[in-house]
């Protein structure tokens, strides 16, 4: 099946960095703006609490779903922005470890960024994402 989705690497940038710097969909493509995914269980609580990469992997598994359910999978996805609670380098490496080999090569555009607080209680992580899809 065709993908949507075209990463674009720069050479003229570092290649330190663990993803594509840009991404492209053709005009045709259908664009799939997912809510930031929770690491939540299907009863509302929070999962892993007090573990960074725990939560970034069921956070990463509820984008699965709501990719799924979308008529969509990591690899139609163009770009994320990933939100850790916290203010330590170490915490936010944690979480970006987990979603990193959750995409695996499929290493889309991506921002990681430390926040004071996120909306459920417990919460340290949470996924944003945009896809892009052929129908």
């Amino acid at each position: 099946m065709a993908r949507a989705v075209t990463l674009i690497r720069s050479s003229s940038l570092s290649d330190v960095a663990e993803y594509a710097y840009a991404a492209t969909a053709p005009a045709n493509a259908r664009l799939i703006f997912l809510a930031g995914a929770c690491p939540l269980h299907a009863d509302g609580s929070t999962a892993a609490v007090g573990d960074f990469a725990g939560q970034a992997a069921k956070a990463l598994e509820n984008l699965r779903v709501a990719l799924k359910d979308a008529g969509a999978t990591l690899t139609d996805v163009i770009s994320t922005r990933v939100l850790v609670a916290s203010d330590r380098q170490a915490d936010l490496v944690a979480a970006w470890g987990v979603v990193r080999d959750g995409f695996g090569d499929h290493d889309v555009p991506s921002t990681l960024m430390g926040v004071t607080v996120l909306g459920y209680d417990d919460q340290l992580v949470e996924i944003e994402a945009v896809a892009a899809v052929l129908d």
